[in-house]
């Protein structure tokens, strides 16, 4: 199975981070973010796909050409346009058929989770539970866990599921292009709202999510981990 792993971003909100280190290069006990990422992939994962724009010569120095044995292949997005238009860059390396795994280079996630859910042979939006679901983008589901809609920042939330940015997708996400959004970029969740209608797609709860969206996140997520680990 491929993993696609979305590190293209500039990271705005990490600034002045990031503005000599891409994000997912920032270190976080130790190591980068990135890194983490790739610690949680599957065992079933056995080629990563990393899409690089901002500062990305500096991941494909760290990185080089494979991780603990498995291909690396890099996907270049010129123009940092979106999630969605990060997705349709990989369209080429995905063939008829074939499952994959999103993932953006921002957060920390539950390999347990990511695991489980591939052996279900199903499709799937990791979530976890969160105290403020306004706050974020929430997956509304029905009683067997499929999800029905996708709604973002939403005043009085349905569910307290929030989307943590991995996905579990297989290559007829493609029958569906992005639609440009008032601000020119493309988001994921304009391909996700007809292909969840014509295929079912699940909610997975991850027990473990940290974001990583500002520079006082890191230490939170540091703190996290260590808990994790015991």
């Amino acid at each position: 199975m491929k993993a696609l792993i979305f590190a293209a971003g500039r990271g705005v909100r990490m600034m002045p981070l990031t503005a000599t280190t891409p994000k997912p290069l920032l270190k976080l006990l130790g190591k980068p973010i990135l890194e983490h990422i790739l610690e949680a992939l599957p065992e079933t994962v056995d080629e990563i796909i990393v899409v690089v724009g901002y500062m990305g010569d500096k991941i494909k120095d760290y990185l080089g050409n494979e991780w603990r044995g498995k291909p690396i292949i890099y996907v270049e997005q010129k123009e940092q346009l979106g999630t969605g238009n990060a997705l349709m860059a990989c369209q080429s390396h995905i063939a008829a058929g074939e499952r994959f795994l999103v993932i953006y280079a921002d957060d920390m996630h539950d390999k347990g989770a990511l695991s489980a859910a591939i052996l279900k042979n199903k499709q799937a939006i990791f979530v976890a539970r969160v105290r403020y679901p306004e706050r974020f983008g929430i997956v509304v589901t029905n009683a067997s866990g499929r999800v029905l809609g996708l709604e973002e920042a939403p005043k009085e939330p349905k569910t307290d599921l929030a989307v943590t940015g991995a996905y579990l997708l297989d290559s007829n996400i493609f029958k569906y292009p992005p639609a440009p959004e008032s601000n020119g970029e493309y988001y994921i969740n304009s391909m996700l709202a007809p292909y969840m209608r014509d295929y079912e797609v699940y909610a997975e709860i991850e027990e473990l999510w940290v974001p990583i969206g500002y520079p006082g996140d890191l230490k939170k997520a540091a703190e996290a981990l260590k808990t994790s680990h015991g």
